[in-house]
């Protein structure tokens, strides 16, 4: 092993080291998300104190509006959201890969879709969401997690084909191409695996902007409705009566605050590193 390979290794051992760091949090929640409906201690439509009632032996986070138990009803809660931002994640980063690595191949018809791109990027996106919610009533949270998918392509493309681009135009691709070499094997085994840590984080950055997109519709009554148990929803529910019992609020968002937080924090450990340049011996 040379020198050059050892001094990558170490460098690359406490990257690693930090992602997982900083992604733990995420990946205890996502655990708790799952196993959280046969954890519940109670039903989770079923009022087990007074509205808005403290903490006590019969329920450890106090009730909800309705004198539910919070505590169950957070245990059950995180899977949707959870599942619903990770769908978002998966569709835009797929969507925009194959698109943005198509510009970067394709030059004449990457300026179509970073056109394209630019002017769907001019809509809000919580505009967006409002109008196809509103006008798919019937579709819930999957109209609201379509939304925010066709919504967030556009500004994938973009950064999946800057980072593309450089690649693109190196000397092994044009080798390949002349020898004619098809253009999803040039998309698939030549530049893609040069993009897994753009990627990567495009994915955490994509999956931050889909827990952000459902809890503000779901505050904005788009999305799920009651009764059904959902973070985002508990806290529009409940914020009448953050005085009475602040854990119905409080919980649910320190809970949506760590998942994105640490998310956010394993993306950029991922992100590419700026080039710096090299101490002289």
């Amino acid at each position: 092993m040379t020198t050059t390979e050892v001094t990558l290794t170490a460098r690359q051992q406490p990257a690693r080291a930090r992602v997982l760091t900083r992604a733990l949090p995420a990946l205890l929640l996502l655990l708790l998300a799952l196993a959280g409906p046969l954890l519940a201690p109670r039903a989770i439509d079923r009022p087990v104190t007074a509205p808005y009632g403290p903490a006590d032996d019969a329920a450890t986070l106090g009730g909800d509006l309705l004198g539910r138990d919070v505590l169950s009803r957070l245990l059950s809660g995180g899977a949707p959201l959870i599942a619903t931002a990770l769908s978002i994640a998966l569709v835009v980063t797929g969507a925009a890969t194959a698109l943005g690595i198509l510009a970067a191949l394709r030059p004449r018809l990457g300026r179509w879709v970073e056109r394209a791109a630019d002017l769907a990027i001019l809509l809000p996106s919580v505009l967006g969401i409002m109008l196809i919610a509103l006008a798919w009533p019937s579709g819930g949270r999957l109209a609201v997690g379509a939304a925010a998918a066709v919504l967030g392509i556009p500004y994938a493309v973009r950064v999946v084909s800057a980072a593309a681009a450089p690649i693109a135009a190196t000397g092994y691709i044009e080798t390949a191409s002349a020898g004619g070499e098809r253009l999803w094997y040039l998309m698939a085994r030549e530049v893609l695996p040069n993009l897994r840590s753009t990627l990567l984080a495009l994915f955490g950055l994509r999956f931050v902007e889909g827990v952000y997109v459902v809890s503000v519709a779901a505050f904005l009554q788009l999305g799920p409705q009651p009764p059904e148990a959902d973070w985002a929803l508990m806290i529009r529910e409940n914020a009448p009566g953050i005085l009475l019992n602040p854990w119905a609020v409080a919980a649910p968002c320190l809970a949506i605050g760590v998942l994105a937080i640490s998310v956010n924090l394993a993306a950029e450990a991922l992100a590419p590193a700026r080039p710096t340049p090299e101490t002289p011996l």
